[in-house]
């Protein structure tokens, strides 16, 4: 029988819905990643060709793509209070202790793993999610329902038919600890590409777990929200009718219903039952994919809660048990120095081996000269290592009074470990660098391993082994020289039979087809990522007006501030650079936009500039800058009177509309600036 659209739509989401089930609540997974795509796409598509059939309960909400200008502020139904805190085993015993004093004698105690992350209420009202809203100053908070709705662990459609009619239930969103690391790695991996040193890959990677989730469920695109995979814990219900008179009950209960409840949640008679659940959980939390800090303690039953009440912060029959900061301490048995592709020295503390939240530990970073000494950490020193958000490993303070008598302060290196050269430290920089770039093994690998990894020049069958056995062998010493290897150079190598080296060199050969933008950004200048090589590329459109341009010019292009202008004018000033870049234009290599580029760039926008602010129609917001640039304009992010155009969508900033009509800029529409380019 053929299904008709409607019901073709409807057996999708009824599937879809399923497999989410299983694999976020049940964690076992009924299908492959890649037929679950295939379904969800089918489903997007079939809903925007026929909107009539799309509800809002439909899983093709979880990809997100909204846009939420303003997050409102919602009174909650019932106040989000916060919970004591106690730190030891006699507190927990002086709480069960204020509770046998009200005459309570038949309690149960419910105890759960304290998740650190960001505080949620769900509304369900006839079993469809109504409205989430964060905990906010526990009387009011911000309705997030559109951001909530990617999170594919919060059930949009209850299962079953037994929930109240209205409901809310409250839980925790975080970030589980894998999804954290995967980001970190990529921020890492993109900004070592870009030339960026350890202290600002640091500055801009994700501190823990918890700010990255309470930054992710701020975004105004809930696109950017979905493709961090943030994951939800539930872990109380309220409102009228609930079908259980006690707490634990009723996690059950809403279990059934889809929502993800903790395997972690157990009920006991006594308190010796909690102090046993505090001691198993006090190390075994760490193999957890998610950080905890503790653990909650309620009173079971819901008539019992309402016996003990509130004071004015907090329930009486409920107490959160906070773990010790997890820290260990240790022997520094030495610092080390690394290099890196751009010459940042990364000081690096090498210690003596130690078990830490799961994981041995063997090193700490050190960052720069100013930690070193602000620590006042020597070889030899007991130190006390901490994990930052459970994560990342570092060293937070010496234990002075087991340091030897004769201990002399650290020194900071001088010269540069890998080549000798003495290192520089720039006015404003936290980092010392070695400024032999040309000349310095790591970093001279590292710069070709750069410019043939694949968003650059794409030669992939030149790894970083082949490389370094090419350096070592004298047979390339610059980028340019990988233009000049022949068959014979390489068949002396190890492990280069006569069928590799073709393949190397028709890579080779093969890479001179890269555009320019691509050879601008393989060659590596420092600060210069994959977008802003794009930026440069179309609007100077060839090297040699680049490596002409002025400071003041430089910074005239989108996103281009002070810091790259000023490391392009110094690499263009360096006479070794201009002879690396004539060598590879030498070679063949793409040093100007092709034709086909040329043709979709015009000079119909040069010397003016728009700030492109609110939500439009027929372009994205990113698609609008593109234009802009490719039509010789530049995006600026904020107005000022030097501001041309205002581009304006619906939804603009009342700021920014009040700032520009105050400034007397011309306000124009997306029609209007369709115009001005066609």
């Amino acid at each position: 029988m053929v299904l008709s659209i409607k019901e073709r739509i409807e057996e999708l989401s009824k599937q879809i819905n399923e497999h989410n089930y299983n694999y976020y609540v049940l964690s076992n997974p009924t299908i492959s990643d890649f037929d679950f795509d295939m379904m969800l796409e089918e489903l997007i598509k079939l809903e925007k060709e026929n909107p009539q059939y799309s509800k809002p309960d439909s899983p093709s909400q979880r990809v997100g793509g909204q846009i939420t200008k303003e997050f409102k502020n919602i009174k909650h139904k019932y106040p989000m209070l916060s919970l004591g805190n106690t730190y030891n085993e006699q507190d927990l015993q002086d709480f069960d202790d204020r509770i046998k004093k009200t005459g309570l004698t038949d309690y149960e105690y419910v105890c759960e793993l304290k998740y650190d992350g960001v505080s949620i209420s769900l509304t369900y009202i006839d079993g469809m999610l109504s409205q989430a809203v964060t905990r906010g100053d526990g009387e009011t908070g911000d309705d997030i329902t559109t951001n909530i709705k990617t999170i594919g662990s919060i059930p949009l459609k209850l299962r079953g038919e037994n929930f109240p009619k209205e409901f809310e239930i409250r839980g925790e969103i975080f970030m589980p600890k894998s999804e954290f690391l995967r980001i970190n790695e990529e921020i890492r991996k993109q900004m070592i590409e870009d030339g960026f040193d350890e202290e600002e890959i640091f500055e801009k990677q994700l501190k823990n777990p918890r700010n990255a989730t309470s930054g992710t469920l701020k975004q105004q695109d809930s696109k950017a929200v979905a493709d961090r995979k943030l994951d939800c814990y539930l872990y109380s219900l309220l409102g009228d009718n609930l079908p259980h008179s006690a707490h634990y009950e009723s996690l059950m209960e809403a279990k059934k219903w889809g929502f993800k409840i903790s395997n972690d949640v157990e009920k006991f008679s006594s308190i010796e039952g909690v102090i046993k659940y505090l001691e198993k959980w006090e190390n075994k939390r760490h193999d957890l994919n998610v950080e905890t800090d503790g653990v909650v303690i309620k009173v079971n039953s819901f008539e019992h809660q309402k016996y003990l009440g509130f004071t004015a912060k907090s329930p009486r029959w409920a107490i959160a048990y906070k773990y010790k900061a997890t820290q260990v301490s240790t022997i520094l048995e030495s610092i080390s120095y690394q290099v890196g592709r751009t010459g940042a020295i990364t000081p690096v503390a090498n210690l003596k081996p130690v078990q830490l939240a799961g994981t041995t530990v063997k090193r700490a970073s050190l960052h720069n000269a100013d930690i070193i000494e602000k620590l006042d950490v020597r070889v030899g020193d007991t130190v006390f290592v901490e994990k930052g958000g459970e994560i990342i490993p570092k060293i937070i303070k010496v234990d002075e009074n087991k340091r030897d008598i004769f201990s002399a302060p650290t020194k900071y290196l001088s010269n540069c470990p890998e080549c000798g050269t003495e290192l520089i430290r720039k006015e404003g920089e936290a980092n010392h660098y070695c400024p032999n770039e040309l000349g310095c093994p790591p970093q001279v690998k590292g710069k070709m391993e750069h410019f043939v990894s694949r968003k650059a020049m794409d030669i992939d069958s030149l790894g970083g082994e082949t490389i370094a056995q090419l350096y070592d062998a004298g047979l390339v010493k610059t980028i340019a020289d990988i233009y000049e290897l022949k068959k014979e150079n390489l068949l002396n190598l190890d492990r280069m039979a006569e069928k590799s080296a073709n393949n190397l060199l028709l890579g080779i050969e093969e890479s001179k087809k890269r555009t320019f933008d691509r050879v601008l950004y393989a060659i590596g200048i420092r600060h210069v990522g994959e977008t802003t090589a794009k930026k440069l590329a179309f609007y100077f459109k060839n090297i040699d007006t680049l490596a002409n341009a002025s400071f003041e010019s430089l910074v005239e292009v989108g996103d281009v501030g002070e810091k790259i202008a000023k490391t392009m004018v110094e690499f263009f000033a360096d006479t070794r650079n201009i002879e690396i870049v004539n060598k590879l234009k030498q070679a063949g290599l793409q040093m100007q936009l092709s034709e086909e580029q040329l043709e979709n760039t015009t000079s119909k926008l040069k010397d003016l500039s728009f700030v492109v602010s609110g939500v439009f129609t027929k372009f994205s917001r990113d698609e609008l800058k593109k234009v802009i640039e490719q039509n010789g304009g530049k995006n600026v992010g904020s107005i000022s009177g030097k501001t041309n155009y205002v581009l304006a969508g619906e939804n603009m900033g009342p700021e920014k509309l009040k700032k520009a009509e105050k400034l007397g800029i011309q306000i124009i529409s997306e029609d209007d600036f369709i115009k001005m380019i066609n």
